[in-house]
């Protein structure tokens, strides 16, 4: 098969011919739809977090089952799926109690480096994020998928599998917003706007889009948002003050930096919750006024919008068939596999939302 090899930090992906093993026990092969041009990856790629080359990088996709093995009952060949890295084995403390996306059985989550599926020239591919969707298949454990309708477009329901997972389950499931609350969103890509329309359908009476690129702010009005603030030449913090004479109950931050991560903390009204959705590069610490939680200020994380996928995404969807949840706005467009690094360097720019690799299936 063709696929994306991730050689180094700061190194242009190449597409090569790899091979990949049989399906073993539990384990599902794919044949890939889509795949998203993520920041994720990029960050990998920029060396902001330490990544084994070689390896295929790649984790929200859409495929069609094309083999199974042995002990796999959950789907079958032909059967249309959306992957997510939030595998898990439904028997650890944290599945068992609720928390399926911190499960870390490393038989079935494996550790980065272990899985030995993929290979180039003779030697181990590592597998990114126990899937690598910038090939054109993946050999992936069943509890890594989720079964979709077949009417389901494909290149909508690999956007379901990260950046929507991510953004709307931050708003339901991990900050929990309550209606009428005010909110703000902190960055306007995939992962943003999927906050912004959560956070809409959630009934937060102001829903308030934080960029500085106009065009996507343009965007989050389609996606719910009721105020926008472009950044270039305003202090985001006193701005939504101003707005909401005091600050917002909850915000999120979807960039992954440092600076905005302490925007949002310092943007929340007393009791407020400020949620970390992006990925602050690995190492890096953020500075909070501590005096900020006498007043029950708080900061929390969010693991791909703390999601129980197999329930998440197939509700996702049903929304979006009804019109509430606004996918087709988070498509910039469509590639193929060989453009992959010029993909990548438009996502640097901020200039489009999200273009999906398609692939012949």
């Amino acid at each position: 098969m063709k696929a994306a090899i991730f050689h180094g930090a700061n190194t242009p992906l190449t597409i090569e011919d790899v091979d990949v093993a049989k399906p073993k026990r539990r384990e599902v092969l794919l044949r890939t739809a889509f795949a998203g041009l993520c920041h994720s990856d990029l960050h990998f790629m920029d060396g902001l977090y330490p990544g084994l080359a070689p390896m295929i990088l790649g984790h929200e996709s859409s495929a069609i089952v094309e083999a199974v093995g042995e002990d796999v009952t959950y789907v079958k060949p032909g059967d249309h799926v959306i992957t997510c890295l939030s595998v898990f084995c439904g028997a650890c403390e944290n599945c068992t109690s609720g928390r399926t996306v911190l499960c870390d059985d490393p038989t079935v989550k494996l550790a980065p480096g272990a899985a030995r599926r993929l290979s180039w020239k003779g030697q181990v591919v590592n597998q990114f994020a126990n899937l690598s969707s910038f090939a054109e298949q993946m050999l992936v454990h069943e509890n890594a998928i989720v079964k979709i309708d077949d009417d389901v477009p494909m290149d909508i329901a690999a956007l379901v599998g990260c950046g929507v997972i991510t953004g709307v389950g931050a708003v339901f499931n991990t900050a929990q917003v309550k209606p009428g609350s005010f909110v703000a969103v902190v960055g306007c890509g995939g992962i943003g706007l999927s906050a912004i329309n959560g956070a809409a359908l959630a009934g937060a009476s102001r829903v308030i889009a934080i960029d500085k690129v106009q065009a996507k702010l343009e965007i989050a009005l389609q996606m719910g948002a009721t105020d926008i603030i472009n950044v270039s030449n305003v202090d985001p913090v006193e701005a939504v003050k101003e707005l909401t004479g005091g600050g917002v109950h909850y915000s999120f931050e979807a960039l992954g930096a440092k600076v905005t991560a302490e925007q949002c903390f310092q943007m929340l009204r007393a009791g407020g919750t400020a949620t970390i959705i992006g990925m602050i590069p690995f190492g890096q610490k953020i500075e909070l006024h501590g005096a900020d939680f006498l007043r029950e200020k708080r900061i929390q994380g969010s693991s791909m919008g703390s999601n129980h996928f197999r329930t998440d995404m197939p509700r996702l969807l049903t929304m979006w068939r009804q019109g509430r949840l606004k996918l087709d706005h988070l498509v910039s467009g469509h590639i193929k596999l060989d453009k992959i690094n010029e993909g990548f360097a438009t996502l640097k720019t901020a200039a489009q939302v999200r273009n999906l690799i398609k692939f012949d299936v």
